[in-house]
């Protein structure tokens, strides 16, 4: 089995491809004081472009974890969250976590079928 990794940084590579997926690591918004809504298409956007460098799509995502550290705000992350998938939903977990650090009110990990 080939292991391709993919968009390396210090500490880890942000897309890994094995045995016909593609796994895509803990990824949050660039900008942390954005709402909860806005930072979810930050963050959806940015795997979006970490998919296709690795040959799939947003289409192709059979699974999410998502860690938010309010889930009062849930229902923003959740419009947003319709608004990128549609009626391709993956599979998803929610988790209500203490803190992520730097502001961080999300953060997404997301498994992809290779396109």
């Amino acid at each position: 089995m080939n292991i391709i990794r993919n968009i390396r940084t210090p500490i880890m590579h942000r897309a890994v491809e094995a045995n016909g997926f593609v796994f895509v690591g803990g990824t949050i918004a660039d900008d942390t004081s954005a709402s909860m809504g806005e930072q979810t298409r930050n963050i959806l956007g940015k795997i979006a472009g970490y998919l296709k460098e690795a040959g799939t799509d947003a289409t192709r995502v059979v699974s999410a974890s998502i860690f938010v550290t309010d889930l009062s705000k849930k229902k923003e992350m959740d419009a947003a969250w319709l608004e990128f998938f549609g009626n391709d939903l993956p599979a998803r977990a929610t988790v209500g976590v203490a803190d992520l650090g730097g502001g961080a009110l999300i953060e997404v990990v997301v498994t992809a079928l290779k396109g």
